[in-house]
């Protein structure tokens, strides 16, 4: 059951990033984003008086619904800063979220000692700064009203000027975003009990997401310092493929919690240097008019992933076992790794940036 309320807030995850993408291109950012932010709040304060069955499942879709659409909207308002390097900008965005989730990680136990009420009370008063700081500051995203996206021309192989080579990898590094996600997704879904099945507590599991939040934004503050125009992200994007790739690998024969330290560091390296790549290469090969849907459809993938992750690895380990998920991973990783790279190599003469 819980598997299924996570599916639909994953779901309506994957509905609120398509259409607040679309509506990017189409209508005013501001206003789209205080009211995403604004119905956040609402959801939080409804889950903080009811959250209890069947209330709590159908206000947690409303808050995927409107923490995706809130998600793409971000990411499609930071592409239209056109003055800093666009791997500068998706490295910070990567950066920040992931001192984000270092600092709630330490605040939920203490919370939720508090009692679950005061969990979603204390994220909406977290929502009405978000909401006060988008008034504020993000009116100069006004000008984007009325960008209308148009059609793709047959004629010529475009879509807002975009060469069909710009389209094949958007949507090639869509499809390895999905097969990354469902992988990644299982060291939460999955890793845990293995850990457990080994003998190893589970407070010694949650230590090593400390490790993951911390070397993350370790990572992203020296990369965020480095990043100049001269950026690829292409390289950034294979290296932490390969990172993952590794990770996996090590993990086919852990048995001992050094091993799962070494498993977890490599996942690190390969999040940090992977993920902010993909959005900042999708940025440089969609048109201004187009950037909004794109992204929106960047995260629909992550959370398409992110849903289908846990039942494939379910399947996956009734069907064989634990070392056999891991083999799988490992193979989908240089499946994914070597067909992008063939991808970008083969549609290289062809492709424009924007």
């Amino acid at each position: 059951m819980i598997g299924v309320v996570l599916m639909f807030n994953s779901i309506t995850g994957i509905i609120g990033s398509y259409a607040g993408g679309v509506m990017y291109d189409r209508g005013n950012p501001y206003h789209l984003l205080l009211t995403g932010v604004a119905l956040s709040w609402l959801g939080l304060i409804a889950l903080a008086i009811w959250h209890g069955w069947p209330a709590f499942p159908i206000l947690l879709a409303a808050i995927g619904l409107f923490g995706g659409w809130n998600v793409a909207l971000v990411n499609a308002i930071a592409t239209s800063l056109t003055k800093v390097d666009s791997g500068h900008i998706f490295n910070t965005l990567y950066l920040f979220q992931n001192l984000g989730i270092v600092i709630g990680s330490s605040l939920v136990g203490f919370l939720y000692g508090l009692g679950v009420t005061w969990l979603f009370i204390t994220a909406a008063v977290l929502f009405t700064g978000f909401f006060v700081l988008v008034f504020l500051k993000f009116r100069p995203v006004n000008h984007q009203t009325n960008r209308v996206a148009k059609p793709v021309n047959h004629t010529t192989g475009t879509h807002q000027g975009a060469p069909v080579a710009n389209l094949i990898v958007i949507y090639a590094l869509y499809i390895g975003l999905i097969f990354i996600w469902s992988m990644y997704n299982q060291w939460t879904s999955n890793v845990s009990v293995y850990m457990t099945t080994l003998g190893i507590p589970l407070t010694k599991y949650s230590l090593l997401w400390t490790l993951n939040a911390g070397g993350i934004v370790l990572i992203q503050s020296g990369m965020s310092l480095v990043h100049g125009k001269s950026s690829h992200p292409r390289i950034q994007l294979f290296i932490g493929l390969s990172m993952l790739m590794a990770c996996f690998a090590v993990l086919i024969g852990a048995r001992q919690y050094i091993s799962f330290v070494l498993a977890m560091t490599l996942l690190t390296i390969g999040e940090a240097t992977a993920f902010p790549a993909i959005p900042a290469m999708i940025d440089r090969l969609s048109t201004p008019a187009t950037k909004g849907r794109f992204q929106g459809l960047l995260n629909a993938a992550q959370s398409t992933g992110r849903a289908i992750g846990p039942l494939v690895g379910g399947a996956m380990i009734e069907a064989t076992s634990y070392a056999g998920l891991f083999e799988m991973a490992v193979i989908v990783y240089l499946v994914v790794l070597v067909g992008l790279m063939i991808t970008l190599k083969l549609t290289k003469p062809h492709i424009k940036s924007f």
